[in-house]
């Protein structure tokens, strides 16, 4: 065995529980791991370091990281409970190895579980003073140095245990003490100090995706993958979620988000038991885990030299350090001065080999394709083998290309970086408006540098806001500065420079493992004339893979800038990095948004006497709208013929609460409703409502509502139900990026106000009922006013006089609170007059009959207000939205389509709705091709009124063409159909004024 479990003696093993010992299967064979293991640490200690196999050239292997980074060891997870899916694409560096457990390797590609998800997910809202995001080193200074003023913090770290880097570490270590403690325990103790300050709050396993303007992140919080199974099934019962998903609104933000390591690009630099140094030292140090015997180490920095020296702590043996460096910096001169381990300074691994280098990798084969030695050549000025190549036998390489700031959230802010030539790393440039980053992410290299820039910004940040207490920066030990990196972006086999060697010679030469791309794909984008790393990135896929290219990035940029003859990766720029950080189940952004709350049903405060009625209900805009009301015996033909004759004999009353509902206020709110509407609003009288038209840019209809003025600079606008939140946008849309020098503003006050309409010849002694007040007469309350009053009941509201029927009408405004007494106590006013309710498909009915136009239903994205016979609502004195487009010459054609009134010749066929109308005696059989159509059936209802079916339709030139018979098709037979004016019943409007 090459990869073993260390005992106490040989590694603290401080991540792990060795009295809590367990076994899971992978790939159908037994695995034993300790409480706190990953999937990767517990395989690696069972001498299992390969993996799946590479997704396009199905080569060998192994795990290559031990955290999100991860790009090789991906895991097909399988359902550990009931309701919770099997789980892919999930990396073994982050899985909690639990008893079990049953997870198989996949070949980078991952299949979602048929079965569906029913497991428990949430999403939370806070608000906090100072967010700290990373529990390493720095983000545990800041967050001590922050709570232990008052402030409210929020401490959020990915790993389960507080520490990040300090957990690689051991004790003795260049970092492992911190105020005269080890770094680990000085970790626990730091955050069970916090835990006791009444405002801060800590969440482990929780990693922060994304970072939004204003300080919002938003972060997913693993709750219960981690727990004994009989604990996750008690917790699932009882209905706590499995991840939550944080929204999180900051006055101030501090990263810790710490760094990653990069690997080396090299020829067969993929090969199981290449691991990255840090990876090493975590398995060693954290997990008690050698990954291998005999270990080769390869590095362009200082940072390896810490492994060096707890591989022989631990008694392992160290072949050799192939350092790039020309000679050895303090730091590297003392360890192997220490350890007596060989330096091989100015050189770099070429190449490396395997026992199963003659076999094709077969996932069957005995071999697992592990490294067995690698090739060392010195380098020349420019970084390209010199001289003889040396072969060193080792199971292990552990490599260090350098480090790069995880710098994901502040580039999300459009923070800028710039390229660091001592680290060879893109850091920081400057930090976003309130916010800092501290510690390795903004580039510090030693522990005591990472633990001042950490304690500084918390302090900062709550003195910021008025809090303070005096700083203490933790104390850390004393350590020989870093000296430079000298990078090793591409390291030629033979040799020969990237411009004379064929493309073929670097083909082994991987750039993003996950994706199984090379320098070869590099040199075919560059030689197909890209320059831009973006454009490079999408001809390539590099960093297009589900790690993002955290261990790639950095290396395709120097890559590229090496192909381009340029200095640095600073030439060259970088990508963008977009959020999710890391990947995240659709179903934990949905949240408990699943099944019936998908689409959640809003209802009014009317409700419970819609449903103790027997109301039927229509879905609308999300709203639950009473449909009609059938009594005993009605289907819903006769309830709605009922429901119409009494409201056109006598009185009814209808809920109208879901219409929405907009106040605008604003010194320019006339001027910005001028431009919005197509009527004029700017001169309408304090006290008065007027109907209004918006369109589109195209000068099609949008939307339509009654909008009455309250004051001067104070309009309340309502809206069609559906219509309600794009109208809301729409304004914003507007104001914001049109005319945002406009004083105005916008409150949907939808849900603030229940609204009644009463409409029918008796509505005016209804409402002379609940309202005394008022005087209801027709000249002192005319059509379009609004009075505010009390109610009989003492219940203050504003009552409207707004038809949407064409009988004469009133609309009650109440509080939300009031709505259901308010509704009551109109139904025990209009009962002397048989008041009944009547639902959405009467008032289509309704108003249908007089012509009234239902935006979306009679319209479709094609028709003006000319179209629809709403002329005089458009303004021919001012500009506003569409106007210039009717103008068009397509707009001002002769045969577009007119909204029309239609009647079945025979008074009895209904016709169907969408139902296409031809002109009379146009051939429909097949041979005689396509039938052209000339409009379409919009609207179509039986009428109390008239006493026979009609509906309205679009039609070519259909204001033209009344009188006119044309044809529809009806089961199979062709129906006639008379065109008619519009309106139909009462075309004077003289039912309007009772």
């Amino acid at each position: 065995m090459t990869a073993s479990r260390l005992s106490p003696a040989h590694s603290p093993g401080h991540g792990i529980d060795r009295d809590d010992a367990f076994t899971f299967t992978l790939d159908g064979v037994e695995v034993h791991g300790f409480d706190g293991d990953t999937v990767a640490s517990a395989s690696i200690a069972d001498d299992r370091i390969a993996c799946g196999p590479s997704l396009y050239l199905a080569r060998a292997r192994g795990i290559l990281t031990a955290g999100v980074e991860e790009p090789n060891a991906l895991l097909h997870v399988s359902s550990q409970q009931s309701g919770q899916p099997a789980e892919s694409m999930l990396p073994a560096t982050t899985i909690h190895a639990c008893d079990g457990l049953e997870a198989r390797w996949l070949q980078g590609l991952g299949r979602l579980d048929p079965a569906g998800d029913g497991a428990v997910y949430d999403h939370r809202h806070v608000h906090t003073d100072v967010l700290v995001v990373g529990a390493g080193p720095s983000g545990l200074a800041a967050a001590r140095e922050a709570a232990k003023t008052g402030a409210r913090v929020l401490l959020m770290d990915e790993q389960p245990l507080p520490g990040g880097s300090l957990l690689s570490s051991r004790p003795g270590s260049e970092d492992g003490e911190i105020d005269e403690q080890d770094s680990v325990s000085w970790a626990s103790a730091t955050i069970d100090r916090l835990d006791g300050y009444e405002e801060f709050t800590y969440l482990p396993r929780t990693t922060a995706i994304g970072s939004y303007d204003s300080n919002y992140v938003i972060a997913v919080e693993r709750r219960t993958a981690h727990l004994p199974a009989a604990e996750r099934e008690r917790l699932a019962a009882s209905g706590v979620s499995r991840q939550r998903v944080w929204h999180v609104r900051a006055q101030r933000v501090v990263l810790a988000t710490g760094s990653h390591e990069r690997p080396i690009v090299f020829a067969n630099n993929d090969r199981p038991g290449i691991m990255l140094a840090g990876a090493v030292r975590t398995y060693l140090n954290r997990y008690a885990v050698a990954a291998g015997s005999r270990v080769v180490v390869a590095t362009t920095n200082d940072a390896a030299y810490a492994l060096v020296e707890d591989l022989i702590d631990s008694e392992l043996q160290v072949a050799a350090v192939v350092d790039s460096r020309r000679e050895a910096s303090p730091r590297a001169a003392a360890v192997l001065a220490r350890t007596g381990v060989r330096g091989i300074f100015g050189s770099a691994v070429v190449d490396t080999a395997s026992a199963s280098d003659s076999v094709l990798f077969d996932t069957a084969a005995e071999t697992d394709g592990r490294v067995s030695a690698v090739t060392v050549s010195a380098l020349d000025a420019d970084g390209r083998p010199a001289g003889e190549h040396e072969e060193l036998y080792t199971d292990l390489l552990a490599v260090s290309g350098g480090y790069s700031p995880v710098l994901h959230l502040h580039t999300n802010r459009q923070g800028r970086v710039r390229w660091d030539a001592h680290l060879a790393a893109f850091v920081p440039e400057a930090p976003v408006q309130h916010q800092a980053v501290v510690g390795s992410a903004n580039g510090a290299t030693s522990l005591a540098a990472s633990l001042r820039e950490g304690a500084e910004a918390g302090h900062l940040a709550a003195r910021e806001l008025g809090y303070t207490a005096p700083l203490v920066v933790p104390a850390g030990p004393d350590a020989t500065p870093d000296a430079a990196v000298r990078p090793l972006w591409v390291v030629p086999a033979r040799g020969a420079s990237l411009e004379a060697a064929a493309a073929d010679e670097w083909r082994t030469h991987f750039v993003d493992l996950q994706r199984d791309q090379t320098v070869a794909d590099v040199l075919r984008a560059t030689g197909a004339g890209m320059r831009s790393p973006e454009h490079i990135k999408r001809y390539t896929s590099i960093s297009t893979a589900n790690d993002q290219g955290k261990t790639s990035g950095v290396n395709a940029m120097g890559v590229i800038a090496a192909v381009l003859n340029s200095q640095d990766p600073d030439a060259v720029g970088t990508t963008k990095n977009r959020p999710p950080y890391t990947p995240v189940p659709f179903v934990a952004l949905a949240g408990r948004r699943r099944g019936e709350l998908f689409d959640p049903a809003r209802v009014t405060n009317i409700q419970p006497w819609h449903v103790a009625h027997g109301a039927l209900f229509e879905d609308v805009g999300q709203w639950k709208r009473p449909w009609y009301y059938p009594q005993d015996g009605e289907d819903m033909d006769a309830a709605v013929l009922r429901e119409c004759a009494a409201v056109r004999d006598s009185v009814g009353f209808q809920d109208t609460s879901t219409l929405g509902k907009i106040e605008i206020r604003g010194a320019d709110s006339p001027e910005f409703l001028n431009r919005i509407y197509t009527n004029g609003f700017a001169k309408l009288k304090v006290g008065q409502g007027r109907y209004g038209l918006m369109c589109t840019p195209d000068g099609m209809l949008f939307d339509d509502g009654v909008t009455m003025r309250f004051a001067e600079d104070h309009y309340f606008m309502t809206t069609t139900t559906g219509g309600a939140a794009k109208v809301l946008d729409w304004l914003e849309e507007w104001h914001q990026t049109e005319w945002p020098e406009l004083d105005v503003c916008f409150t949907s006050v939808t849900e603030q106000y229940n609204v009644v309409a009463v409409a029918g010849p008796q509505s005016r002694a209804v409402i002379a009922r609940i309202a005394p007040e008022i005087d209801v007469a027709n000249d002192a309350f005319p059509f379009m006013a609004y009075r505010e009053t009390a109610l009989v009941n003492g219940v203050p509201a504003r009552i409207a006089r707004v038809s949407f029927s064409g009988e004469l009408a009133f609309e009650v405004y109440v509080d939300n609170f009031y709505g259901l007494s308010t509704w009551e106590l109109i139904a025990e006013a209009g009962a002397e007059y048989g008041i009944t309710p009547y639902g959405t498909e009467t008032m289509h009915v309704l108003r249908a009959e007089k012509g009234l136009v239902i935006i979306g239903q009679d319209t479709d994205g094609t028709v003006t207000p000319h179209d629809a016979g709403m002329e005089w609502a458009v303004s021919k004195l001012k500009d506003f939205v569409g106007k210039r487009s009717f103008a068009r010459d397509d707009n001002l054609r002769a045969n577009r389509k007119h909204l029309v009134g239609v009647v079945p010749v025979d008074r009895r066929t209904r016709l169907d709705e969408g139902a296409q109308l031809i002109a009379s005696g146009t051939p429909v059989t097949p041979e005689d091709g396509p039938v052209p159509m000339i409009g379409h059936v919009t609207s179509s209802y039986l009428s109390a009124a008239l006493g026979h079916p009609f509906g309205l339709a679009l039609i070519e030139n259909g204001r033209g063409r009344a009188g006119e018979i044309v044809q529809s098709p009806k089961d199979g037979r062709l129906i006639d159909v008379q065109i008619t004016p519009q309106i139909l019943f009462d075309p004077e409007g003289s039912r309007r004024d009772g």
